[in-house]
């Protein structure tokens, strides 16, 4: 049986007993290179459940506004499993809120290039960090790459000729928001951008306001980010936005130690909410 038989089989037996009240997966999409996601709650739809290598989508943000209508089912591989975990050590969900079908996952292709997805060769987990059963066997990890190769591309950039490119960027940024609405970690009921609030952050669509929109975000999850690269992917105007989520996570290595955020739901209190004496100071 095949991780794709398996998933069907078990929504359908987890829709029918009521164990669960809604399924999320992928579908077919109009084209063979295609999916999206899929939320059921009739078990009849359980063989509309695909997976295969164009299951690009992270589902973990679809579970928050799922879950006050009852149990929720998932297919989790790594990253969706780490956005899992997010959402209850933030407190958004329980751990009873879900039941979890995970799958081993050898990367996804990007339908139009057929290439890898570059969010795949930089993932270091293959496997769900976190599920109640398995569907097929764990896959085997090739070697990631460098994640820290970008960032370190930009450090040694000359000062004015990092400026130009930071400007170049955010002088592109449209404000669509889909990098917030796409990321597990950007669980505010009412995000800043949102506020109605004078002199807290303008609306204008200008380098000034999508720079401050673009880096108050990043250092609002930056020790939070699970690194599945949904806002690079889905991002309109192509912002090569997880090159700033990691400059964030690199300097958390380099002042705390290796991190890696949601790993597990016993994982200590993020680094940039606590303070210890014996963090190093000489930043300040």
């Amino acid at each position: 049986m095949t991780a794709q038989d398996t998933i069907r089989a078990r929504a359908r037996e987890l829709l029918e007993s009521g164990e669960v009240a809604s399924f999320v997966g992928w579908e077919a999409g109009r084209f063979a290179n295609q999916t999206t996601p899929l939320i059921i709650s009739d078990p009849a739809d359980a063989d509309k459940l695909v997976f295969n290598e164009y299951c690009v989508n992270t589902l973990a943000k679809y579970v928050r506004d799922l879950v006050p209508r009852g149990k929720v089912g998932l297919v989790v591989r790594g990253c969706d499993s780490r956005g899992i975990v997010r959402l209850i050590v933030d407190q958004v969900i329980k751990r009873e809120d879900v039941y979890l079908i995970g799958v081993g996952c050898p990367g996804v292709i990007d339908r139009k290039s057929g290439e890898p997805l570059k969010k795949c060769t930089e993932c270091r987990h293959n496997n769900p960090v976190i599920c109640d059963e398995m569907a097929g066997d764990e896959v085997a990890k090739d070697a990631p790459a460098d994640r820290f190769a970008e960032v370190r591309e930009v450090e040694l950039m000359a000062q004015p000729e990092r400026s130009r490119y930071f400007e170049s960027i955010y002088a592109k940024c449209i404000r669509c928001y889909a990098c917030r609405d796409v990321c597990p970690c950007c669980t505010c009921r009412e995000c800043f951008v949102d506020a109605r609030r004078e002199n807290w952050v303008g609306k204008q669509n200008n380098v000034a306001e999508n720079r401050f929109y673009g880096l108050t975000r990043v250092m609002h999850i930056g020790d939070r980010c699970i690194e599945c690269g949904e806002c690079e992917r889905v991002c309109p105007m192509d912002l090569p936005l997880m090159k700033l989520n990691r400059k964030v996570i690199q300097d958390l290595n380099d002042l705390f130690g290796e991190f890696e955020s949601s790993m597990s739901l016993d994982e200590g209190p993020e680094p940039l909410i606590t303070y210890d004496l014996a963090d190093r100071e000489e930043f300040m």
